[in-house]
């Protein structure tokens, strides 16, 4: 695989996600969690990454950081 080649294919992977399928599907049955969770229950609140085990929530860059400071 040339570079050029691996380039395209870590764009394509920043813009649509994991190639691996299992997390595809999680992050798939995990929108569908959140969105009944939040619609069902009085407080929400509730995010993705609640429902993902695999997956961790990115973090935040220090400009989000201290945006949510203020």
């Amino acid at each position: 695989m040339s570079l050029s080649e691996f380039r395209s294919w870590v764009r394509y992977r920043d813009k649509r996600g994991s190639l691996n399928w299992g997390m595809r599907i999680e992050r798939g049955v995990a929108t569908l969690a959140v969105l009944y969770a939040n619609v069902h229950s009085k407080n929400g609140g509730y995010t993705l990454y609640d429902f993902m085990p695999h997956d961790s929530e990115p973090e935040i860059s220090l400009e989000q950081a201290m945006e949510s400071w203020a």
